[in-house]
């Protein structure tokens, strides 16, 4: 991804998320340059699984319905287990930013393989942290990659969806 123009929010709940997407894809934003991550923080209480067989992804568990609801429109899917964060569903680019962040071993600074991600693509350390301690509190993080002019529009879109917080980082 050449893009290196995101903008990070943060939401309390996945039905806040997942209103900001309805938005940003009634406005024509590409889907294909979003990113969704949360916590899967209901595994012991709750049979979850997770399979890709082509293009039909299933995903089973307490949030089962929204992110089944999500991987027609994101480009991507994964569930990975962070040390130190926990048990992870992310979907859209982020995914192969943090396979790559894995396979070549790119942990950078005492950053794990999701805040190394995040470095290469261009956030600073210090906000690698806040989006981490959101996760860690059971938030959810949506990231819109763009121009900086296709990532300024979806910030407006996205504050005016309700989140906590957003921030724009550009190359």
């Amino acid at each position: 991804m050449s893009e290196k123009n995101l903008v990070v929010s943060v939401f309390d709940t996945h039905p806040e998320a997942e209103d900001a997407i309805k938005e940003l894809q009634k406005a024509g934003f590409d889907m294909k340059k979003l990113s969704v991550v949360g916590k899967d923080y209901q595994t012991d209480e709750h049979v979850v699984g997770y399979y890709n067989t082509g293009d039909r992804v299933k995903y089973w568990g307490k949030l089962g319905a929204f992110w089944g609801g999500l991987w027609g429109f994101l480009f991507g899917s994964a569930f990975f287990f962070i040390p130190g964060i926990g048990p992870l569903v992310v979907g859209g680019p982020l995914v192969t930013w943090i396979i790559g962040a894995l396979e070549g071993a790119a942990i950078i600074g005492g950053l794990n393989a999701f805040g190394a991600a995040l470095y290469s693509m261009g956030i600073p350390k210090d906000s690698i942290l806040k989006y981490e301690t959101s996760l860690k509190s059971d938030k959810f993080l949506l990231i819109a990659h763009g121009t900086l002019e296709e990532v300024e529009k979806a910030k407006k879109i996205i504050e005016a969806a309700n989140s906590v917080e957003s921030s724009l980082h550009s190359a």
